[in-house]
């Protein structure tokens, strides 16, 4: 019960900082050129997961689902940085 509970929080934190990164990058940084560098997941990555280890001294949570947070949040900016290539922006226009 205890090991399905920690992997079900693992992937929601997962998933969760995959799609809190999209939507960011994808609205707010889409007039930012730094965001196209090859290296802006890696940062992002790297700092998300450093934001979330400290939750790793919870009992339920461990390192892992800081690294898979980071993970996350890396692959969210990097989808989000080539859907702003792509063109593929949220638009919110109200259609007459």
């Amino acid at each position: 019960m205890y090991a399905t509970l920690a992997l079900l929080l693992t992937t929601i934190a997962g998933v969760g900082g995959y799609l809190l990164a999209r939507n960011f990058v994808r609205r707010r940084l889409r007039f930012i050129d730094a965001i196209q560098s090859p290296w802006a997941p890696w940062i992002a990555g790297v700092a998300g997961a450093v934001v979330a280890s400290p939750l790793a001294l919870l009992p339920l949570l461990g390192m892992a689902t800081a690294v898979v947070f980071g993970l996350g949040i890396g692959f969210g900016t990097a989808s989000g940085a080539r859907a702003i290539r792509r063109g593929e922006l949220l638009s919110r226009r109200l259609i007459p």
